[in-house]
């Protein structure tokens, strides 16, 4: 169907060890449409002063790619709908646990959107839950994951 690149680039610093596991975890990803986002371990992984606590960190970019993708897909869902959506946010979360094998893993991932329609045709709850519900089933990154995904959406007023 189609490919999507990313770049990364991390270089040791200059008089920096690196074989007693003593270098920094500060990296670069470039995207292919050009934004650079700064990257790092979890300081909850690698201890301060080797990871970059104001970079994205993997675990990070999990959640916010499944966030991210949900959130686009309950966008066009919703304008398909003839419903128009005046804010949509989103408080996801990500749980690290052992998985079945054993591996240290996220296990579940917990997407919390709040969404505020506007204009004269509004969905119910139940409207408001299907969307979301599609949304998933469509969802890109959700259907390439095998930790579970789940979904509490907040209707706004």
């Amino acid at each position: 169907m189609s490919d999507h690149t990313a770049t990364l680039r991390w270089q040791r610093r200059p008089g920096e060890p690196f074989v007693d596991n003593r270098y920094h975890r500060r990296h670069d990803w470039a995207f292919d449409g050009g934004a650079v986002v700064a990257g790092s371990s979890s300081p909850q992984s690698v201890p301060l002063p080797h990871s970059d606590p104001a970079a994205v960190d993997p675990e990070e970019a999990f959640v916010a790619a499944l966030s991210s993708c949900h959130l686009l897909w309950f966008l066009h869902l919703a304008a398909k709908s003839g419903y128009v959506v005046d804010d949509y946010a989103d408080a996801a979360a990500g749980t690290m646990a052992r998985n079945a094998a054993g591996r240290i893993a996220i296990t579940a991932v917990t997407l919390r959107p709040a969404v505020r329609f506007s204009g004269p045709r509004r969905p119910s709850a139940a409207e408001h839950e299907a969307l979301h519900h599609e949304a998933h089933e469509q969802c890109y990154i959700a259907n390439s994951v095998a930790c579970e995904v789940r979904c509490q959406p907040t209707l706004v007023d």
